[in-house]
């Protein structure tokens, strides 16, 4: 549950960015900006914090060695500013530390800052949630990935995890083209992954027996609102312990179509309303099979053969099984005031 911040003594802010992503020097004067707000609001003229700890990532680390960093350096706040795989890697390090993320979204999708309701295209803004907003405790998902030699690793992420076409759909996409039209560019990926064949998997949630199923796609999500209108998972939610699994099963074009529909109009327009309700009951029952949605506090995944694997938005390789589980209550998020 949401609650107010407060620090009864002063502490490091930690500020992990990452070069490539926005203006440094707009970052550095928001920050400062941030400092100054919280000593206007405090009778001794103190910000309440001892001074900023600036972390830049590497390719090396792109956040989760510096966010341990900054737990050892006693930062009572880590905000990170970057993309969606900077603000990853750093959860993976915050993760169980109770030290709480501030989110400055830079990159192309900014999937878990949409999912809070954060500023996406206001710094200081961003910046000012983070040192001022409320702490909420939100699950962790993990994916604990096998590869086709056995060898096994444990990533999080934040919002989705995917095997399938999600996964090529990213690895086909043009970085070029991204980086000029932002998510716009994974419908150019998408468009160029439609013929990827379907997947035989095997998938099992705790307490059910496993089921076979051809799918283009299987997804974990810790949370479902996407960039363009889109959600995917409806009824995810970042508190709730569980993840939320959908099973795309389109068997032609119009099948796709059909799922596009269903993900822009009806979880987001029509299901918002008691009649749109309705109408989704009418006209929806003879092709619900094309979109299978399961809960469960973890899913155990077998693919024949390799298949790609996805994260938040970024590729992990190719694997042969996934156990994907949500550790609840495990990050604390900073979120703007009462919300």
């Amino acid at each position: 549950m949401p609650g107010a911040s407060s620090s009864a003594s002063p502490r490091l802010v930690a500020v992990i960015y990452n070069p490539t992503k926005g203006d440094v020097k707009e970052l550095r004067a928001a920050v400062e900006m941030g400092l100054a707000e919280a000593r206007a609001s405090l009778p001794n003229g103190t910000s309440g914090w001892e001074g900023v700890l600036w972390l830049e990532t590497t390719v090396d680390d792109a956040g989760q060695g510096l966010s341990r960093r900054a737990i050892d350096a006693g930062a009572g706040l880590a905000i990170v500013a970057g993309g969606d795989g900077t603000v990853r890697a750093a959860a993976h390090g915050l993760r169980g530390s109770g030290v709480p993320l501030g989110i400055v979204p830079l990159g192309t999708g900014n999937l878990l800052a949409r999912n809070l309701g954060l500023p996406l295209t206001d710094v200081r803004a961003s910046v000012r949630v983070a040192m001022h907003g409320d702490d909420a405790k939100v699950d962790v998902g993990v994916a604990e990935l096998t590869r086709e030699n056995g060898a096994s690793s444990d990533h999080v992420f934040l919002v989705m995890a995917g095997i399938g076409i999600d996964a090529a759909m990213i690895a086909k996409t043009n970085p070029q083209l991204k980086k000029r039209v932002g998510w716009l560019a994974y419908v150019d990926g998408g468009l160029r992954s439609l013929g990827t064949k379907r997947l035989h998997i095997h998938y099992q949630l705790p307490g059910h027996q496993k089921h076979s199923a051809h799918v283009s796609t299987i997804l974990a999500g810790n949370c479902g609102v996407l960039p363009g209108a889109i959600e995917l998972m409806p009824d995810a939610a970042l508190d709730d312990g569980e993840l939320d699994i959908a099973l795309l099963q389109p068997r032609t074009v119009f099948g796709w179509l059909w799922i596009w529909r269903k993900v822009t109009w009806e979880n987001h327009v029509l299901r918002r309303t008691s009649f749109g309700r309705k109408i989704i009951r009418f006209t929806g029952s003879d092709k619900a099979r094309m979109l299978t949605y399961l809960r469960g506090a973890s899913v155990q995944i077998e693919v024949e053969g390799e298949e790609p694997v996805e994260l938040d938005g970024d590729g992990f390789g190719n694997v042969v099984g996934a156990h994907f589980w949500a550790d609840a209550g495990a990050l604390v998020v900073r979120v703007p005031p009462g919300s």
